[in-house]
């Protein structure tokens, strides 16, 4: 029995393999690329696929090009191009080597003061290795740099005296003011303005032909009006509507993000110019109710409809300031 028992396993090796399993197989690379979110698959990879800003951007790859770039600091709204552009500038300078010579730091990364003295320190510090005739300089990106510690900014201001000749810092923060006046004076400053509506229309009619949708003018009017300048907001409502509607339409976008629809603002504006405050509120009220509509969009939507309508300017600047008020 004894021998039997000890044979047993021995039986399990050499039997039949167990039936496969049945789940889902991993995603193979073209799928996983077709499945990855369009803000990443559509990022610009050279200084000539980045939509706007065709002034910072010129200035930028001259300067690259004559192997004089400085220290940088780009500000600006969010989805305006910042980190886009300095990746593509390190791509164009390191080509293969991209992975070796640059050191990426944001919010998610611990940055205070320990790192900057260690980590930060210990990267500018370390010889690059070129096989050209003069050895490269690296590249520090510390991005949303704006919430970087009191501390660690000030520490940081030496090291990039320090490491000039090896090493060159890009900082880039959505607010400026955030930045110590030290660190601004060492860099060369860039504004990243929110994105013009026809540089967002441009990139989204190559995205959607890209990607075989079907837009209508009405659609690409709402996304672009959505955006207020965020290139990164306006793809990640048309990849969100996509997923919920085929036919991509003004009322699918609206619907999709939650925003109240133009003609909506137009009838409340309507109900609160003319009707009786009673019968006004309980039509926003079941509005609201029916729609899902947030008080505070509404409030927002109105605020840019008052701008729109003809009417003395005592009244204008007091309606305006008493939903500032309501918002508040």
């Amino acid at each position: 029995m004894a021998g039997a028992a000890a044979a047993a396993p021995m039986d399990i090796d050499g039997a039949a393999a167990p039936p496969a399993f049945k789940g889902k197989a991993p995603l193979s690379a073209a799928a996983a690329v077709k499945s990855s979110p369009w803000v990443e698959k559509y990022r610009p990879q050279s200084l000539a696929d980045v939509a706007a800003h065709r002034d910072i951007v010129d200035t930028i790859d001259r300067l690259t090009d004559e192997n004089r770039l400085p220290h940088l600091l780009l500000y600006g709204p969010p989805g305006t191009g910042k980190t886009s552009t300095i990746l593509a500038v390190a791509r164009k300078i390191y080509g293969a080597q991209y992975g070796n010579m640059i050191l990426e730091l944001n919010a998610s990364d611990e940055r205070g003061i320990g790192v900057v003295r260690q980590q930060i320190q210990d990267f500018a510090s370390a010889h690059s290795l070129s096989f050209g005739a003069k050895p490269a300089v690296k590249l520090v990106l510390l991005d949303e740099a704006d919430a970087m510690t009191k501390d660690a900014q000030f520490a940081l201001r030496r090291v990039i005296e320090k490491y000039t000749r090896s090493t060159r810092f890009a900082l880039i923060c959505n607010h400026v003011n955030k930045i110590i006046p030290a660190l601004q004076s060492r860099c060369t400053r860039f504004r990243f303005a929110p994105l013009d509506g026809s540089h967002v229309t441009e990139r989204l009619r190559h995205i959607i032909k890209s990607e075989g949708l079907d837009v209508d003018e009405g659609g690409l009017t709402a996304l672009v009006r959505l955006s207020n300048g965020d290139m990164r907001k306006s793809l990640n409502i048309l990849q969100s509507t996509h997923m919920a509607s085929q036919q991509i339409t003004e009322e699918a976008v609206y619907l999709c993000t939650g925003n109240p629809m133009p003609k909506d603002i137009e009838q409340i504006a309507f109900w609160l110019l003319n009707e009786p405050f009673s019968t006004s509120f309980k039509h926003i009220a079941d509005m609201k109710m029916r729609k899902g509509l947030a008080l505070i969009d509404i409030i927002r939507e109105v605020t840019m409809f008052v701008f729109k309508i003809k009417m003395p300017s005592n009244v204008r600047v007091k309606l305006i300031n008493d939903l500032a008020d309501i918002e508040k």
